[in-house]
């Protein structure tokens, strides 16, 4: 019988005492509590996929598979991270083995000779720029431009924004679903703004911000 202890006194990380609870009674045969338990995550899950994949049917059954993975693994979750960050990292793995199954993982990247991924990228300009007003994410124009220069970046660069700046995971929580160091998160994530940056800058006059914190 797994004890409820077991995720309580892990000394690495401090579970919410409901998530401890549920998981307990999950490894311990009350399988119907497992739907309580994944059920504040599942558009976290979701998003986490289609953000790797950018096909909804494809993201669908990647969410599936991830969750019905993370059931019969989860006697094996230790506490090290939290829940919702085990899940989307099994989440990210899953759609990571899907595009390498299917063979769609070679996607159109930013096409800028002044990219360097093992190096520096260097700005098309050193405009002081200002955050965007709310009243410009309003407009569906620019949530749309906003999209599409996301997709537009290369893989390293799309996946850690989406989980550091649009799922809000924290530079740790990132690190551990990407498999990477926690200083690679921050260059990755400063490279990519700087080529949303770019991207955006034409069509909202250079209203953008590079400046904000991790």
């Amino acid at each position: 019988m797994v004890r409820l202890s077991h995720f309580m006194n892990n000394p690495l990380k401090q579970l919410d005492s409901n998530e401890a609870d549920l998981i307990s009674r999950v490894c311990n045969g009350e399988h119907k509590a497992f739907e309580e338990l994944v059920r504040p995550y599942e558009r976290l899950v979701y998003v986490t996929a289609i953000s790797v994949l950018r096909n909804a049917a494809d993201a669908e059954e990647v969410a599936q598979e991830a969750v019905l993975k993370a059931f019969s693994k989860l006697s094996s979750f230790r506490a090290e991270c939290k829940f919702s960050t085990w899940l989307v990292q099994i989440t990210y793995n899953e759609a990571r083995m899907k595009l390498r199954k299917d063979r769609r993982h070679l996607y159109e990247s930013v096409d800028d000779p002044r990219q360097d991924k093992e190096g520096d990228y260097w700005p098309k300009d050193f405009a002081d720029w200002r955050p965007i007003p709310s009243e410009l994410l309003e407009n569906e124009q620019v949530r749309e431009a906003l999209q599409n220069a996301i997709n537009s970046l290369d893989d390293m660069y799309r996946e850690v924004v989406n989980l550091r700046d649009i799922q809000n995971l924290s530079i740790k929580d990132t690190a551990t679903v990407l498999g990477i160091p926690e200083t690679s998160v921050k260059t990755r994530l400063r490279r990519a703004r700087l080529l949303l940056r770019d991207a955006l800058a034409p069509g909202i006059n250079g209203l953008w911000h590079t400046g904000h914190p991790y």
